[in-house]
Formats: structure tokens, sequence, C-alpha cells
């Protein structure tokens, strides 16, 4: 038998030449006579992070680090598997030990930081970024994992030039290109993300979330040449257990409530992986009150804070103690004063990183946190990731289930989450009685509103419209759309300009369908109460599906328009059939698409059956549960009292309905 030592050599080799199975046999065997032998166990854990067995891997670095606790090189190569393993702090410690060792390893630093960028510590992660570039300016990744940071602290014009000298080095850098993408986005600028995302797709069509990204940024522009093939692989790779799109796209497009279940609980596997997290318990406060927390990205002038603005005023403040966690920025806009004046305070998070973040709510001793991003815009699940509240909710940013067992409730209503779905959930299941979104019945709808002429409208013949974003325009829904023009003649469809290049596809689509583009009519984005107001010059709302009007709903029928939608299969497909049934209007809720453009047709052909509607829909405003913000806080409040009585004593969380 060869001695250890010359076996080890020819180890080392066959890692070296990529030859992991040689590799990791000779090195057992070495191990298996020699078990204190510190290079094979660290040979060894480093093949098997290589073939990303990460968990057979620690205790190898584990048994190294006992025989030598001092060696920067295992504790580099512990910090790897730590991270992978979705286990951040302690990979922090271990590079941060290392590097207490070994200043000058740019790789290390490199590690370290992209760590930071996962627990949303960006000025941190810049830091160790640019020392490692100080240290070894061609070092590709560091460039690339720099450009993440400067685009998650809104420097893009800086990430951009970051990615760029990352490509620079490394011109076919699949993840690069994906970065370039992630900040086009961000900016905003959906053409050249899709364009960065394809050049991804030629490099590395099986990296992480490119499909699903490259997807969405696709349906923003109405550009749906191979979507249909796109889609597919994307549903396929979600059943293989492979994370091809985030949960926030994906909703636009998945009809299955099994597919969205799995998407998020990918997207979480990939982010927190599946460690426990600690119980956050603490006794209630002396005074009694329940201290409740709402964490979001959006306290400004947004979709989410137009809903919940008038709950917020309306809590009873003699029960409840209201805290509001800002994870996004102060616009300084009217509905941003109205939340300031309605919580007992706003803590800025948007600077912390996760950690502290944390303990920032922590500090405010909260009893529910509410979780109002989800996966959608500014969102810091990582904070609720590490239990920064006893009881956690996912309400109202993300209709659907976060696939995280962090999360112990989510609000909906027996309408969107009907009992036989919640198999789908993670979450235990909070039916409200009426229906889950809250509203505002306090939103100003401005006095003078444009008129049709304003609006380059027609005076005369029907005004169909959908104020939705363009990504919730499939070809299918269009393919309806375009059939109830064409049996309208002089109707028009109004639809809001999201870009001139969506403009410019839907224009094409429609002459394609055998429809004069010009009967497409789009609207420039207005101030909301400019907005609300000019839904009066349109006759009907047609929604959108798989994923329908939500705000865009309940701003439709507050200001007094008919919506007919189509009730879907998924959460984020049933909403408006929620919002209308909470208005005592199910005559707007049809069954299949076939339904929908044989109703529509029907209503513009009999203006007395939509006017009847109408002046329905106006008194249900005022009589019926929709618009009663009041009763929603009750309703919300006695929701969270049930959570509450349930961890006080000693409860798992647990379905429940509450009584109207």
């Amino acid at each position: 038998m060869a001695p250890p030592t010359d076996l080890f050599q020819s180890a080392f080799a066959a890692f070296q030449q990529g030859k992991m199975g040689d590799a990791e046999r000779d090195l057992r065997r070495i191990l298996r006579k020699a078990p204190d032998h510190v290079g094979a166990l660290n040979v060894l854990a480093v093949v098997l992070v290589t073939l990303k067995r990460y968990v057979e891997a620690e205790p190898y670095l584990k048994a190294a680090l006992r025989l030598q606790p001092r060696s920067d090189v295992t504790l580099y190569n512990y910090g790897l598997v730590l991270k992978a393993l979705n286990r951040p702090d302690e990979a922090l410690q271990r590079f941060t030990e290392s590097l207490a060792l070994n200043q000058a390893n740019a790789e290390t630093l490199n590690n370290r930081g992209t760590v930071f960028n996962d627990i949303g510590d960006y000025t941190a992660a810049l830091a160790d970024f640019d020392r490692a570039l100080t240290l070894s300016p061609r070092h590709a990744a560091a460039h690339f994992n720099r450009s993440k940071s400067l685009a998650e602290l809104k420097r893009f014009e800086e990430a951009l030039a970051a990615s760029d000298a990352a490509l620079a080095l490394q011109p076919d850098m699949a993840e690069a290109w994906f970065g370039r993408g992630f900040i086009f986005a961000r900016l905003r600028r959906p053409v050249e993300a899709v364009a960065a995302y394809e050049r991804v797709r030629t490099l590395n069509p099986e990296l992480p979330l490119v499909k699903g990204n490259l997807l969405h940024q696709k349906m923003l522009v109405c550009d749906w040449a191979g979507i249909g093939d796109l889609v597919s692989e994307i549903e396929a790779d979600l059943v293989a257990g492979k994370l091809a799109a985030e949960p926030f796209g994906w909703q636009g497009i998945a009809k299955s409530e099994a597919s969205l279940q799995r998407c998020a609980e990918l997207a979480n596997a990939a982010q927190f992986g599946k460690a426990p997290t600690t119980k956050n318990i603490r006794p209630t406060a002396p005074n009694g009150k329940i201290r409740v927390g709402y964490l979001s990205g959006e306290f400004r002038e947004q979709a989410t804070s137009l809903l919940l603005v008038g709950v917020l005023e309306q809590h009873d403040k003699n029960n409840f103690e209201i805290v509001a966690f800002d994870n996004g920025f102060d616009d300084g806009g009217p509905t941003r004063r109205r939340i300031n004046d309605a919580v007992s305070r706003i803590v800025d998070i948007s600077a912390m990183g996760d950690v502290e973040a944390t303990a920032a709510v922590r500090a405010e001793n909260i009893d529910i946190l509410v979780n109002l991003n989800g996966y959608f815009g500014a969102q810091r699940n990582g904070v609720f990731a590490r239990r920064a509240a006893p009881v956690q909710v996912n309400y109202l940013g993300f209709p659907g289930t976060l696939g995280a067992g962090f999360m112990d409730y989510i609000i909906a209503d027996p309408h969107v989450l009907p009992a036989e779905h919640r198999r789908f959930y993670s979450e235990k299941v909070v039916w409200l009685p009426h229906c889950y979104q809250a509203n505002d019945d306090r939103r100003e709808i401005a006095a003078q509103g444009l008129t049709r002429d304003d609006c380059r409208l027609p005076l005369d013949g029907v005004v169909f419209c959908c104020f939705n974003n363009a990504y919730k325009i499939t070809p299918e829904v269009f393919d309806v759309w375009m059939r109830i023009l064409d049996a309208v003649d002089g109707s028009v469809l109004w639809l809001l300009d999201d870009s001139e290049t969506a403009v410019a596809n839907l224009r094409r689509e429609a002459a394609a369908r055998g429809v004069d583009p010009a009967r497409l009519v789009f609207a420039k984005r207005l101030p909301p109460a400019e907005h609300l107001a000019r839904h009066r010059c349109a006759d009907l709302f047609l929604d959108t599906l798989p994923y329908n009007a939500h705000t865009t709903a309940s701003d439709a029928l507050w200001a007094g328009l008919p919506l007919l939608t189509c009730e879907g299969t998924t959460f984020a497909g049933r909403v408006a059939a929620s919002l209308l049934r909470a208005l005592d209007l199910p005559e707007l809720i049809t069954r299949d698409s076939s339904d929908l453009e044989r109703r529509a047709i029907e209503l513009a052909r009999y203006p007395r059956q939509l006017e009847a509607i109408r002046e329905k829909l106006v008194l249900s405003r005022s009589t019926k549960p929709l618009f009663d913000t009041r009763r929603m806080a009750r309703d919300i409040e006695a929701a969270f009292q049930t959570m509450q009585g349930r961890r006080l004593a000693g409860l798992a969380p647990q379905h429940f309905a509450v009584t109207p």
C-alpha cells in the first residue's frame, strides 16, 4: 500500500485535474488509516464542496479545526460550507476569523462580502469588495459582487460600471450578465434587462432565476415571442426542484397553487435554508396592549399603503400599539403623512442589515409582526427568518404563500383562499369574514376630473378599460379583449401607458388580430386622486387572468366603475371576485374567459343593464363591507387577538376564521 504522503499527493493531483471521484476515494482511504491527517480532511471537504455535498463536508472541517484551530485555510473553507448551508452568521464568524489570521486574502474578503450581501448589510459588503480589489484588481467575481451591493444601495450607474469591469475581465461570466439584467430591471429598463438575461441563457441556461426573470421582463413590455416555451421550461424546472423563477413574477403566469407553493418553497430554501429559527418569546407588555409591527418597503404613495392607511388610522389605540418598520423611504406625500400620524412611531430600518433590523424590531417588544411585502418590492424576509417577533403574519403585499416555516399566519378570506386550498400554504390561514383586502374610505377623488376628450377617448361608443400593470396582460387575455372590440362597434380599450415599448408591442398585437391599433388608447400615470377621477370616462373595467386587478380593482370600484372579472384558480386570480362579493355584485363574476367575453359584449350592447349595475355599485360602496374601513380594522384586530391569545396560552398557530 502506498504511504499516506504519496497517496495524498496522488489524491490532490486528481482533485486539481477535476477527477473528484478518484480524489474522494483516495482521501477516504487516507483518513481510514490516519483520521488526523489535516491535509486530507481539508481537501476532502473541498472535494465535497465542489460536488455540492455541503452537509457531508462540515464534519471534516470541524475535525480539521480541532487539530489546527488557527488555520486560515480551514476557517475559510468552513465559511464556504456554512454560506452554502444558509447559516450566514456562522459563515461571517469563520471568514472573519480567517481574515484575522490572513488579512491580505482577497478571496476571503470577497466571500465574506457575499455573506454581507445575503443579510442585507450592503455597506459592509462594499467595504470588503473594495479591499479585495485593492489586493487583486483583476478579481472579476469581486467586481460582480460589488455591483450587487451598489445596486441594492441604489447607486445604479456605479453598479453598471462594476458589472462592466467584471465582464471586461471575463466576457462570458454568466453571473455578471445576470447582474446587469438585475440592475436594468431596478432601473425599469426592461428591454435592456431582456437582452442581458437572453445573454445569460446562452452562457448558462440553468442559472437559478434567469428564466423567470427573463419571462417577467418580457411580460413588462408585452413581448410575447417564445413565452409559451419559456413557461413550459419553468414549470418543468420547478417540478424538478430547480429555482427557475422568483415567486412574485411567477404569480403573473402561474395557474396552479401547487406550482406557486413549490416556487415559494424553493426561493425560501435558497435564501434561508431549512435551519430552525429561534423563537422570540417575551411576556406581554404591562399595559396589556398588543404591540403590532407592520414592516414594509412602501410606506408612501404606493398600492399597499393606499389600501392600508385607513386601517392604520382606525386601529383601536386603547388596545393596540402600532409601530411601522420602514424599509423604504419617505416621499413626503399625503399617504406618508397619514401613516406618520396613525402609528406610534416609524422606525427606519432601510440602511440596516438583517441582524441590526431584527434587533430594532425586538427592541420595540413587538408581539405580532406583519410582513407587508413577502416576495414583492423592498422586502425584508431575512428579518422574519430571524424570528424578529413571536408571531409573524403574511398579509396584503404578496397574495400567496411564502413557503417559509418562519411565517405563522396568512390573512385571507374564504373566496381568495378556500379551505380546500390551504394545503398549498405553509402558513396557517386566518379567514376574515368578508374580504381580506383592506380599503381606505377616505381616498380622495378629484372633483374636476378629465373628460373623454382630454383622455383622447371617443365621445360616443363604449370605453372598456384595464389599468392593470402590463405584465398581467397575457396573450390569452388580449385575444379575448380583441374579440370583444371586434364584436362591439365603435368601442375602444383604454390601457395604462407602462412604456413606449409595451405600447408599440400591444398595438402590433392588435393589428395582428385584425383590430385597428388606434382603438387602443393609452393613459399616462397621474396622481391618485386624478387617476381615480378619470375612471368616470370609462364604461366597464375588463380584468386580467391568471393575476387579477387588486388595488386597481379597488380603484375602479371606489370610483364607481363596474369591473368584470373571471374567478381564477389561485389567490392572485380570485381577488377581484372577493371584492365584488363584498359589494354584493356577483353578477360581475364570470366562470371562464369565454363567459367573460360573452358578458362584456352583452353589457356593452345593453347599456341599461350596465347602468343598473353602476347604480347598485354606487349604493353598495357605502352600505356593504368592502369600503367599511372601521369594520376591516375590527376584523383584523380580532384576528390579532386570537393569535396573541393562542401564543400566551402556549398553543401553536392554527387555522381559524374571524366571526363577523
